[in-house]
């Protein structure tokens, strides 16, 4: 089989790029989904787009390619590139120019209807010989999508649909600042990617302590997600070996891993839970979302009690309070409690000391954050005792690979 750069399916190029590209967990032995020669068509396809990014290791198996950036020299996330080179038909591209040129002639003069389309679009293309020409149906599909997109704008008369060229249409010039941002900063920042292709110059000012360039991969379940959101339907997708079916709520992002979240309602058991977005592997838009008065409030209490994606297995809310030591000149000890509380309270005890309280479903979720804080904590309470427990022992073992042999009791 010729190797072509191109691709149609993105959702096997993005199985692919994580098994090999960034887990390394496979090398060619392992590809078994289809012939070796399969898999080097896949790799050049992919070194052609990455080819300066990617780095190998040898090891016991043989040889495994990584992908291998440093944020300090990547302006702009390489993944993205991959959404770029999806195949066509000889008429995807032909079409683009004919029905822009055809609506553009039109102008002030008024939209077409999809008859005068195509009797402008024949008028054009009687000369070719021994071509077959795209029906109508092809034509209102590339229209529709087209208007989809905002390329063009349709509107109904009567009985008829018209298109036309909008009136005025966004120019990303005078952006590249907001564009170079919002691509690498934010979910589905693929399409600023795309906006700054038109630009003639990019703003290259911007490098990233902490650029999760992975996310680029999942755009597409993001972007189906957020439509769903909006349209307010029913969403199923596969997990692993599993389908669910639910509401999809709201999408987080982990300030500390970059990992996406979708918080979704399950549909049977109509129990809120997080899905990560990366073992996200097909996802589609189903049916309208019944009217739930009661979704918002219900939405808001939860959200208010949940300290990282645990919590929608349960019921119950536990309280933890954590108080510690500030000196007089330490007030930054302070403004860190206050921008990191997230749902809980922060209060001054006296003059020395500050409480801070959360009500949560899962307190375990707390201990990465309240263990930073040791060595100023005079008092850590919980209303599950095990975690104040697990919390001193996991101190005193600390303590002993240190070679101090103590016990930090409660």
């Amino acid at each position: 089989m010729a190797y072509s750069e191109l691709i149609k399916d993105f959702g096997r190029i993005r199985s692919y790029l994580r098994s090999f590209y960034v887990y390394g967990f496979q090398h060619r032995d392992d590809f078994t989904q289809k012939s070796a020669r399969s898999y080097d068509n896949e790799r050049r396809r992919i070194e052609s787009w990455l080819g300066k990014y990617l780095s190998f290791r040898q090891d016991e198996n043989g040889r495994r390619i990584f992908l291998s950036v440093d944020s300090r020299q990547v302006p702009e996330n390489p993944l993205y590139r991959a959404f770029k080179t999806k195949s066509f038909t000889s008429w995807d591209i032909a079409l683009h120019f004919y029905l822009l040129e055809i609506l553009q002639e039109a102008g002030k003069a008024g939209s077409l209807s999809i008859t005068g389309i195509m009797n402008r679009l024949m008028d054009m293309l009687w000369n070719l010989a021994d071509e077959d020409y795209p029906d109508e149906s092809t034509v209102r599909k590339k229209l529709k999508e087209y208007a989809g997109l905002g390329l063009i704008v349709q509107k109904k008369q009567g009985r008829e649909i018209r298109y036309a060229i909008p009136e005025e249409s966004f120019s990303p010039e005078g952006w590249q600042e907001a564009l170079a941002f919002f691509t690498e900063a934010v979910p589905l920042g693929v399409i600023g990617s795309f906006l700054q292709d038109r630009l003639r110059e990019r703003a290259d000012i911007f490098r990233f302590k902490h650029h999760y360039i992975l996310n680029a991969l999942d755009s597409e379940i993001v972007f189906e997600a957020l439509r769903a959101i909006h349209e307010k339907r029913f969403v199923t997708f596969n997990a692993g070996d599993h389908t669910v079916t639910a509401r999809p709520l709201r999408l987080y992002t982990g300030t500390q891993t970059g990992r996406q979240y979708l918080l979704i309602e399950s549909r049977k058991r109509q129990r809120l839970s997080f899905q990560r977005i990366d073992l996200i592997e097909k996802i589609a838009a189903g049916d309208p979302c019944p009217e739930d008065p009661e979704l918002e409030e219900r939405l808001a209490f939860f959200s208010s009690h949940v300290w990282g994606v645990s919590g929608g297995n349960v019921d119950t809310l536990h309280h933890l309070e954590m108080v510690v030591a500030v000196g007089p000149d330490e007030g930054f000890i302070v403004k860190r409690l206050l921008r990191e509380k997230r749902s809980g309270t922060v209060e001054k005890v006296d003059d020395t000391h500050w409480r801070f309280s959360a009500d949560v479903y899962n307190p375990m979720e707390m201990m990465p954050w309240i263990r930073s804080y040791t060595g100023r904590i005079t008092e850590l309470k919980c209303s599950l005792p095990w975690v104040v427990t697990r919390f001193y022992r996991d101190f005193t073992t600390l303590a002993r690979m240190y070679g101090v042999d103590r016990n930090y009791d409660v």
